[in-house]
């Protein structure tokens, strides 16, 4: 099965957001891509300090939601965006052409989210024929490893985790995947794919200096690929179903 990681530049606004998503959709489409996974919050845009995103508009999200769920005619979609429940925002991942058609919330939001957003309640195994496949959202997938396993041991043969990370001032600017100079977050990606027996799918913004890039991760907790830091475009893997059998996670016994 082929996956598609969208490796993306920032968006330069919420409308850019859309056309962007839309123009990778058809692209992944074209390559003959089943599933294409964009970045945390892509649409409208992570909130992150220095983004000039607007207030959260329910309006414009429906929209936007509708819009690119109609471009999407052949391909699973797993939609780095959010969503407002109950007046509370929610950074979310909304999946489309798959079961169930649905959102995953971000459950476990990092300290630096609690004045911005809401985290959600529930997680979600989800299917496209014969893929099971299962969605952390940055902080969740890097610090905590039971939101991948959670996916694994009920039968997931991925894990997808959409994030945001751009380099900080001084910060060390990778060249290599999981350098032993860099932080922990690559190598962690590494860890939730070994310690379940899966693959881990991990999808990050293009931006100068990207402290962490896409990459596909082997069930073994190898590299299968990498997209070059910084660099915009669609990250393609072949992966083999046969392999993401879960042995470690379903041996767990607590």
């Amino acid at each position: 099965m082929r996956i598609a990681l969208a490796n993306l530049a920032f968006p330069a606004s919420p409308a850019d957001s859309i056309t962007s998503a839309q123009a990778a959709i058809r692209a992944a489409e074209a390559a003959q891509a089943e599933v294409i996974c964009f970045p945390e919050c892509y649409v409208p845009g992570y909130r992150a300090e220095g983004k000039n995103i607007p207030p959260p508009d329910i309006t414009f999200l429906d929209e936007a939601h509708q819009t690119i769920a109609n471009t999407a005619s052949t391909i699973t979609v797993i939609l780095g965006t959010e969503r407002i429940v109950n007046g509370a925002l929610r950074p979310t991942a909304l999946v489309i052409n798959a079961e169930p058609n649905t959102y995953q919330d971000k459950i476990q939001l990092d300290p630096s989210e609690d004045e911005t957003y809401s985290p959600g309640t529930e997680r979600h195994l989800f299917q496209r024929g014969d893929l099971k496949f299962g969605i952390a959202i940055c902080h969740e997938g890097w610090r905590y490893p039971e939101t991948v396993r959670w996916a694994a041991r009920r039968g997931a043969h991925i894990v997808f985790h959409p994030h945001f990370h751009e380099a900080e001032p001084g910060s060390y600017q990778p060249e290599t995947f999981a350098h032993p100079a860099n932080t922990f977050h690559e190598k962690a990606a590494l860890c939730r794919a070994a310690e379940n027996t899966i693959y881990f799918a991990t999808v990050n913004n293009a931006s100068p200096g990207s402290p962490t890039t896409s990459a596909v991760i082997n069930p073994d907790g190898t590299l299968l690929c990498h997209q070059p830091y910084g660099q915009p475009g669609l990250l393609y893997a072949d992966i083999d179903l046969s392999k993401a059998t879960g042995l470690l996670a379903r041996r767990c016994k607590s």
